[in-house]
């Protein structure tokens, strides 16, 4: 359904050093840098890309918004939240762990990237 995701930052080095360990959680590797100064993130199946804003006001979060990444075990859940936290992330809401949505059991962890983004690490169990 999607093609990308792209966020704001204030400070792209210190974003990078927070996606990449993050990202690499769940298999992702290194970023493509455009002619741009933007940073993107490419799977076969899509991008994450990381930029300061093109109309030159400071960026900031979507009051409401949460970005997903898609992990393959609860460890890879743990993982994603552990890297994010020692990379400059927050944790916000519960602390993760085994939630229930309409009888469907999750795995969840959610962190704020250093620009205030919400993020979420997600596994849904079988």
């Amino acid at each position: 359904m999607f093609s990308h995701v792209t966020v704001g930052s204030n400070d792209l080095a210190i974003s990078k050093k927070f996606y990449d360990a993050l990202l690499a959680t769940v298999g992702v590797g290194e970023p493509m840098l455009d002619s741009k100064g933007r940073y993107f993130y490419m799977t076969p199946t899509g991008m994450f890309g990381i930029t300061k804003p093109i109309d030159g006001h400071a960026a900031c979060h979507a009051n409401g918004g949460t970005i997903g990444f898609a992990c393959s075990s609860p460890e890879q859940v743990e993982a994603w939240h552990a890297a994010g936290v020692a990379n400059g992330g927050t944790t916000c809401e519960d602390p993760p762990g085994v939630r229930d949505f309409n009888g469907i059991q999750l795995h969840l962890a959610y962190l704020r990237d250093p620009d205030g983004n919400k993020l979420c690490g997600l596994y849904r169990y079988p």
